[in-house]
């Protein structure tokens, strides 16, 4: 059985353009299926969904867009409604920062950043069986502040509902702030279950592209324009470091906020494209690399990815590790292209990026 978490792409091989369908070939089931969509059409203090399907497994994408003073809260429920007793826990840290911890909580803490009014962008993922409580990873970025000077804001959250009688079946952000989620503030529930033959996958293959020859750049070419994008990258030592640019643009607009291997976060202002690896000094590296982007047209591309390279030959070494949140400043029109460039050495014949998206 394939995790949750590895669909659509059930491995980075030739199984690979059957799993979600579009580009690589005809439809196939049991990815992920879209349950539930609540879109605000007028500012408000809750951002909810209910009365969804039970699905095993469940990844939600929530995006609000430019606001009023917002720090969000998270509450699970079943049969329609919250839970609102003292039946939640978690764990956060705050731009890598040390690890706080809140328990007997009526709910659950997850914003990005406390009284933000900028644009934030999270992906969660829960594992739902009705007799074991409920798991939560939940990563989450915010603008923080337009434009490339300033490194955006980022969370990671690792939570749990003490309900062991149902099944989830509701999700609500709540705003704790002063002010409100505003018109366009979106949360969509999609599930997945080892059992599901449906074949209307949420994800839709954008791009499939192999490295060839000896190039020094893998690209998506151009891919429809969709407001969610999933992004993944196997680089087979290149040689050097790897780094991604969005439509072409090569100007200094993008940044991001990035910690390696745990440590405390750095930042990268005002760059000419964003650093997908973070050790050079190992030429002979693979790569494996997870992304995610809000690609609203309007606002700031927030995004926020993880890596992992191979490093040191053999079981001796740990392998490297990169998180981030990242941004790429256009607010004229959405991503249609993305490409990995290698500073040194080419692509090897084995490296492949795969992009999906969804509306």
């Amino acid at each position: 059985m394939s995790l949750p978490f590895m669909q659509p792409y059930m491995g980075l091989g030739n199984s690979l353009q059957t799993a979600q369908g579009g580009a690589g070939g005809g439809p196939s089931v049991g990815g992920w299926v879209e349950l539930a969509r609540t879109t605000l059409g007028s500012a408000g203090d809750t951002l909810a969904v209910s009365s969804f399907a039970n699905k095993r497994y469940y990844m939600v994408l929530y995006n609000s867009g430019v606001s009023t003073e917002l720090t969000e809260y998270l509450t699970f429920g079943s049969g329609g409604s919250a839970d609102t007793g003292s039946n939640y826990s978690n764990r956060i840290s705050d731009g890598g920062g040390a690890d706080s911890t809140f328990t007997s909580r009526a709910n659950m803490v997850a914003a990005a950043k406390s009284g933000a009014t900028r644009p934030e962008f999270g992906v969660s993922y829960i594992s739902n069986l009705a007799s074991k409580e409920k798991l939560m990873i939940h990563h989450a970025v915010n603008e923080h502040t337009i434009g490339a000077g300033t490194a955006p804001a980022r969370n990671e959250v690792a939570g749990k509902w003490a309900n062991t009688s149902n099944a989830l079946d509701t999700i609500s952000w709540g705003n704790f702030g002063s002010g409100d989620f505003p018109i366009g503030a979106e949360m969509v529930v999609l599930g997945w279950d080892p059992e599901d033959t449906h074949t209307s996958n949420f994800w839709e293959e954008l791009a499939s592209v192999n490295a060839s020859g000896s190039s020094t750049n893998l690209s998506s070419g151009t891919i429809t324009a969709k407001k969610y994008l999933w992004i993944q990258c196997y680089s087979e030592g290149t040689g050097g470091d790897i780094i991604t640019t969005f439509n072409n643009d090569t100007g200094s607009n993008y940044t991001r906020r990035y910690s390696i291997d745990g440590g405390a976060d750095g930042s990268d202002v005002n760059q000419t494209a964003i650093d997908n690896m973070h050790n050079a000094g190992l030429p002979n590296d693979d790569a494996f690399s997870n992304w995610f982007i809000i690609n609203n047209s309007a606002n700031e591309k927030l995004i926020m990815g993880h890596s992992v390279q191979n490093g040191s030959a053999g079981a001796g070494t740990a392998p490297p590790r990169l998180e981030f949140a990242g941004k790429w400043t256009n607010t004229a029109s959405q991503i249609t292209e993305i490409d990995f460039d290698s500073s040194s050495g080419n692509f090897g014949s084995n490296s492949i990026i795969k992009v999906w998206g969804s509306d």
